[in-house]
């Protein structure tokens, strides 16, 4: 029997049990087992039961998950650590599952294990090339097949059919939940008990584009305001009320005005003091004057109102009120601090890679409360990218969102290295990069009155130039991609290296273009004359 064959017949049942639970063919599964883990005895398997190279993402740390560091396309990456190899199995089918990028895919048959390879491929799920001849060829060299032809005779022999809810797993029932213990469950937004809430749902951290205080002027650079709340990062989410027996004591519905369609809620204190939260800019409104509303309610939908917005925010404002009636605003992290401790929220509020949140809570005896500065520039934007905000699904383990979010990232730190900015500086880039999805490359093409790459959110990278005369699009393929990373992750080039090389692929892309566009202009001139001789 061949080392493929042991694997296979030693995790078949494995893999049945995914099919079954998922539709995705056995032996397609057992093939890229076969073919990732080199027959089980990767160090990645052997040591973390990581049978499919999945890398550990922050929502998988975040979530309690175990990893091991490893080196691939860079020193010590975080790979997932399973504790059993049917884990790893269950999470490899949940990556194909929650990622639309292989969508297609199960509109095959279960059985269908030419078109699934055919189509992990079209997917791009490996990056280099024949990848589904490779799969196709270990599966009918050791007829793998046979394992799909099981399934089917089973389920069809039961009257089942497949799917999650039809199909429990039915092996090593012990670690079900395994990979769910790894997910943060939505709700740690709100308080076990209900009495309390964030405003936003989120299952990983607020994401804080302007805090509380003084500031420029979004509108005119040129002068300072105050800011009287904090900006939280949204798209279309519901907004919900903090606290219990909340009332509402203001709504405004006209667009027109500055802060746009508001809500202001009010609760009273044992002490006589009242708390006013005013929630600005909203796209639509849920409640109307003296209605009671409770914690994680709904009353509104967040939007882009008012004539004081520069795009679409929540605009979250705390007022205290105190029992003779003097009002000041306070700082929102502070009362999110507050909340967030008596309810035992366990959610942070990020600007900039520090979590707002810190400096107000109480420490624990002995300890003092700690705000992580271990983020890089680089890390910031990778853990942006991979959170609810960005906009692009960026599925765990995807190697091409995984090369993409590489590459972007890396892009941005080499832009900022060059262009000598502070570190403060590099977070806010960083920041402004991944909210808006691209990364102005203009510091390493100074040629070009324009150079910026953006993420799409159908996952493709394009690269925008400008030459002072014309605007050109260049989408990346994968091939360009793993070059400019090899450029990126040479440690052995200066930066200034790096900025020549990238810039000569730049130019390349931009002269192919620019002779494209050049070809069009004068066929279509050649055509207009021909008209013009008939």
């Amino acid at each position: 029997m061949s080392k493929n064959q042991e694997y296979a017949e030693k995790h078949a049942e494995y893999a049945m049990d995914q099919m079954r639970r998922y539709g995705i063919p056995a032996s397609v599964t057992l093939a890229q087992g076969i073919l990732e883990s080199s027959n089980g005895q990767s160090q990645l398997a052997r040591n973390e039961n990581n049978h499919f190279g999945i890398k550990a993402t922050q929502s998988w740390i975040a979530g309690g998950g175990k990893y091991g560091l490893y080196t691939d396309d860079k020193p010590n990456e975080k790979f997932c650590s399973y504790g059993s190899v049917g884990s790893s199995y269950e999470h490899h089918s949940q990556f194909f599952k929650e990622n639309q990028r292989y969508a297609g895919c199960f509109k095959l048959s279960p059985d269908d294990y030419g078109g699934w390879a055919k189509g992990l491929e079209k997917a791009g799920y490996a990056t280099g090339g024949k990848y589904a001849s490779s799969l196709i060829s270990i599966i009918e060299k050791n007829d793998l097949q046979n394992y799909d032809q099981m399934v089917m005779a089973e389920m069809k022999a039961k009257g089942q059919t497949f799917g999650m809810e039809q199909n429990p797993r039915t092996i090593n029932s012990n670690i079900v939940d395994t990979i769910g213990s790894n997910k943060k469950e939505s709700g740690s937004y709100v308080a076990v008990d209900g009495n309390y809430s964030f405003p936003v749902k989120r299952n990983e951290f607020l994401l804080v584009t302007s805090p509380f205080g003084m500031r420029k002027d979004p509108l005119d650079s040129s002068k300072q305001q105050m800011h009287k709340g904090i900006d939280i990062q949204t798209k279309r989410d519901d907004v919900l009320a903090t606290e219990n027996h909340g009332k509402v004591v203001a709504v405004n519905q006209n667009a027109h005005t500055a802060a746009g369609k508001s809500v202001t809620l009010e609760y009273q204190r044992e002490n006589g003091d009242k708390c006013q939260i005013n929630y600005l800019h909203l796209s639509s409104i849920d409640v109307k004057i003296g209605d009671e509303v409770n914690a994680g309610q709904k009353i509104g939908i967040s939007g882009n109102t008012g004539t004081r917005t520069t795009g679409e925010h929540l605009h979250f404002g705390v007022k205290q009120i105190t029992a003779n009636g003097v009002s000041r605003d306070i700082d929102p992290a502070a009362y999110l601090a507050e909340i967030g401790q008596i309810g035992n929220i366990q959610l942070q509020t990020l600007l900039n890679g520090t979590d707002l949140l810190a400096k107000y809570k109480e420490a624990a005896p002995g300890k003092t409360p700690q705000i992580d500065t271990t983020l890089s520039s680089e890390d910031w934007m990778k853990k942006l990218l991979s959170s609810e905000d960005s906009g692009v699904s960026m599925s765990s383990g995807d190697p091409i969102m995984e090369l993409i979010t590489t590459l972007f990232t890396s892009l941005m730190a080499l832009a900022v290295q060059i262009d000598n900015k502070s570190e403060e500086e590099k977070m806010q880039v960083a920041t402004d990069s991944a909210i808006n999805k691209q990364v102005d490359l203009s510091t390493l093409m100074p040629s070009l009155k324009e150079c910026r790459l953006s993420i799409q959110e159908n996952g493709k990278a394009l690269l925008h130039m400008n030459d002072e005369k014309n605007e050109y699009i260049h989408e990346l393929g994968t091939a360009e991609m793993n070059r400019l990373q090899g450029i990126l992750g040479n440690s052995g080039l200066s930066d200034a290296d790096k900025q020549q090389r990238i810039a000569g692929m730049v130019n390349n892309a931009l002269l192919t273009k620019q002779t494209s566009r050049n070809y069009e202009q004068n066929s279509s001139q050649q055509e207009i004359q021909n008209l013009q001789i008939r």
